[in-house]
């Protein structure tokens, strides 16, 4: 029975998480969260599942515990501006890795987003230059990751696209909008666009986790993991889409980056760096790309109506 320490369990994908280790296994779980009437998960099942109250901005006084930890799953992430987000994703992230005991623990989870990789799935530096304050932390916090003297501890998952949340799960952002998608629809399915994408569902994340907690990665294998089903193109995705909701297609309006900014001053969009590079760059795929199957398990969601059908989205009846 290992002892196992977690944040950002309050969170979507953190949601999962909890519920997989606390229903599929029997090792003592520590959750730290800074307010237990946000969770929905039933933390109180069975014996050993510990609530932590705090944050990573007072771990220091959880230092003698966390040199029990045998296992640290870190998920937890600032989404602020820039001073709370480098404190919490880089300096706070890294002091807690530093606070665990390299004798005792045997394995670091470390949650970093597929955004701050290139296509070869090395640090894409215009992550840690034109990001938003959450990608370019998230980039600087894995850059440093190096340095330090128990790296070959650490194994980090790259979540591409999340889709996930129920009714008693926090929706992510993107599943969040399909709703909106879905009321545009028939507009944007006259349009084509250069760019494809992975996207991955937070419990088949949960399952990568928990399958990594009982098979530590070995020294030879890589711990550099992308978690996302294969890619596809932002066309077929919008087929796919228009396919499941019964609406055809009779012609399609390249989408050109003269088009795009149109719309932007037409619509009167916020853009932020971020944005017009994400435009150009247009194609966020990656190498070898991880799900439960990779593993021998079954994928919860690999295909778009998978990702209609579990955000609560049906044809319309003709």
């Amino acid at each position: 029975m290992k002892r196992i320490f977690i944040t950002g369990s309050s969170g979507c994908i953190g949601h999962y998480m909890a519920e997989a280790l606390i229903q599929e296994t029997d090792h003592e779980l520590y959750f730290l969260v800074r307010n237990p009437e946000k969770l929905q998960f039933h933390y109180q099942s069975r014996p050993n599942v510990h609530l932590i109250i705090g944050d990573l901005q007072n771990l220091e006084k959880f230092s003698d515990f966390l040199k029990t930890v045998n296992v640290a799953i870190l998920a937890a992430t600032s989404w602020g501006g820039i001073n709370e987000s480098f404190e919490i994703n880089v300096t706070k992230t890294i002091g807690l890795m530093k606070l665990l005991d390299p004798e005792v623990c045997e394995q670091i989870i470390y949650f970093s987003t597929a955004s701050i990789l290139d296509q070869n799935n090395q640090p894409l530096p215009e992550a840690g230059t034109l990001g938003t304050n959450y990608i370019r932390t998230k980039y600087q916090c894995f850059t440093q990751l190096n340095n330090l003297p128990f790296y070959n501890k650490i194994t980090t998952v790259f979540p591409t696209l999340v889709f996930g949340g129920e009714f008693n799960k926090p929706y992510s952002h993107l599943s969040g909008g399909i709703k909106d998608v879905i009321r545009w629809i028939d507009l944007i399915r006259w349009f084509k666009a250069d760019g494809s994408f992975h996207y991955i569902h937070a419990r088949d994340i949960a399952k990568i986790i928990k399958y990594l907690v009982e098979n530590p990665p070995t020294e030879s294998e890589n711990k550099n993991l992308v978690l996302g089903n294969q890619k596809t193109t932002v066309n077929e995705a919008i087929e796919k889409i228009c396919d499941y909701l019964n609406k055809r297609i009779y012609f399609r309006i390249p989408l050109y980056i003269f088009l795009i900014n149109f719309f932007i001053k037409a619509f009167r969009l916020r853009m932020e760096d971020w944005d017009y590079f994400s435009i150009n760059y247009r194609h966020f795929t990656y190498k070898d790309t991880v799900t439960p199957a990779t593993f021998g398990m079954d994928n919860y969601c690999t295909t778009i109506e998978d990702v209609m059908k579990l955000s609560g989205v049906y044809p319309q009846k003709n």
